[in-house]
């Protein structure tokens, strides 16, 4: 597979830091939803996000993947820092080096599944190799599927179809936002089998947003978000040890208050 210099650069060091990032809305009674978090995923990871509603979650996602600009702070990709500029430039970074996976698919109903896994290609631009394309749907069993449209699919199959579509631009990261939140269990097994291969294979970094424990376990490590936080970290995770490290996030946080007030 062909990669751009910026893509083999990650793939040798880490492909996303965070320096210091916070995120307040709104201005007086102003929130915090992120407070002063820094981390470092290198290449070939596949890390896990966790934390109760209202824990920063979605907004780690949105700050890291560039949709949402930190208040303060700092964030890397590929080490090439994403800040300042036009919109424009923004979105082309993006194009770039990330790669997208939501809860409901996002594919255009109109396109085929070839049509819907080119697109980010054609919208930066880029020449469209479309045996690579076919080889990556193949990858992840949709081979035969390609002149079909995401009504003709099933819950799972139209994932799939999202996972290609993220990885067809050799991104440095992929972000997925509760992947699995819509699909059945047989059905999230197997999507998010496709993105431990996604690191594994291709050697990409996926950050990954979800609620279940189930789905954590399938990570490397799992990070533990609450009140703005980083509060934990767990590494080869299991489900039982992920639900058990979220029971006790309350205490963890109410430990961190005693110190800073100390």
């Amino acid at each position: 597979m062909a990669r751009t210099t910026h893509q083999t650069a990650a793939r040798s060091g880490d492909a996303l830091r965070l320096e210091s990032v916070s995120k307040v809305y709104g201005g007086a009674g102003s929130v915090t939803a992120l407070d002063d978090v820094s981390l470092t995923l290198p290449a070939g990871t596949f890390t896990a996000v966790m934390g109760p509603s209202g824990s920063g979650k979605s907004t780690l996602l949105q700050c890291a993947a560039g949709l949402d600009r930190p208040t303060s702070g700092r964030v890397f990709v590929d080490g090439t820092e994403m800040a300042g500029g036009s919109e424009a430039k923004l979105t082309k970074f993006r194009r770039q080096r990330i790669g997208f996976v939501f809860q409901h698919f996002n594919l255009l109903p109109t396109l085929t599944v070839m049509q819907n896994v080119t697109l980010p290609l054609r919208l930066a631009g880029r020449k469209i190799d479309r045996d690579r394309c076919r080889s990556v749907l193949e990858r992840v069993g949709l081979g035969e599927r390609l002149d079909h449209r995401p009504s003709q699919l099933s819950g799972g199959q139209q994932q799939r179809v999202a996972i290609a579509r993220a990885l067809v631009t050799s991104p440095s990261v992929v972000f997925a936002d509760e992947p699995t939140g819509a699909l059945d269990t047989r059905s999230a097994r197997d999507v998010l089998a496709l993105l431990q291969e996604a690191v594994r294979v291709y050697d990409q970094a996926v950050v990954m947003v979800t609620h279940d424990p189930v789905a954590a376990s399938y990570a490397d490590s799992v990070l533990f978000l609450a009140d703005g936080q980083l509060v934990g970290r767990l590494e080869r995770p299991t489900a039982e040890a992920v639900a058990e490290r979220m029971t006790h996030l309350g205490d963890e946080v109410a430990r961190r208050h005693v110190t800073a007030g100390a």
